[in-house]
């Protein structure tokens, strides 16, 4: 699969068959492209917090040096999370199961896996499972 050229400026489009080999290596590229700058985030957060001084004399300061960490530790988890999303994703473009919808098994909108490329879920799906969601939340 990773021998299909698509150009830099190429987008899927609906005039094409889904997910054919060009829409799956462009997605798969961008899937890549997407882990990498969360890796990369990363990186960078782990060098400033071991290279941050810990020695605040004041309590406010440390209060507040201390929130600032917890903050971006939770972000880190986020986007751990996410890196299995995108390997999930990336997993499926092989078995070619990705794009489709888990639940109904229909195509998932471009639009939609463009501006989320790890979808599993149509938009309806994911609308009916996000009602569903809140009305046993209600309870």
């Amino acid at each position: 699969m990773t021998s299909t050229v698509i150009d830099e400026g190429y987008r899927p489009s609906e005039d094409e068959p889904f997910m054919n080999e060009r829409q799956r290596e462009y997605f798969r590229r961008k899937l890549i492209r997407w882990k990498g700058e969360i890796l990369k985030e990363a990186q960078e957060t782990l060098a400033a917090l071991q290279s941050e001084n810990e020695n605040h004399p004041d309590l406010a300061d440390r209060a507040s040096s201390e929130t600032d960490r917890a903050i971006e530790l939770r972000a880190r988890d986020r986007q751990r999370k996410l890196i299995a999303k995108i390997d999930a994703a990336l997993a499926r473009i092989e078995d070619g199961t990705y794009g489709y919808c888990e639940e109904t098994g229909d195509p998932i909108s471009l639009k939609r896996l463009e501006a989320r490329p790890i979808a599993t879920l149509s938009l309806e799906a994911q609308e009916r499972h996000e009602r569903n969601e809140r009305v046993y939340r209600d309870d």
